[in-house]
């Protein structure tokens, strides 16, 4: 089975003050809830505990090890040519 929500993996959120942007799954905390980042300076996202039932995934992924740090989320985002990709608003569908 392939996991939907993993490290590195790229969403969007859907609810909250920051819904609509993009934001990297840095960290899996149990089955409801991952530590994600922007970072900041690229999608506008603090690093915070979000509940997956917030976030849509999208088919991007960069690689990060678990934990990583904002810098480190650059740079990987950098490598894998998606910054303007992140600091791209994705208007939220509203149910």
């Amino acid at each position: 089975m392939v996991r939907v929500f993993d490290v590195g993996r790229v969403c969007v959120k859907t609810m909250g003050r920051e819904a609509g942007k993009k934001c990297v799954i840095v960290d899996i905390i149990d089955d409801n809830f991952v530590l994600i980042t922007g970072p900041k300076a690229a999608s506008g996202v603090k690093r915070r505990r979000v509940n997956i039932k917030h976030l849509e995934p999208t088919e991007h992924k960069i690689d990060i090890p678990k934990g990583a740090s904002d810098e480190e989320v650059m740079e990987a985002l950098e490598k894998a040519g998606l910054l303007d990709f992140m600091r791209e608003k994705i208007k939220p569908i509203l149910a």
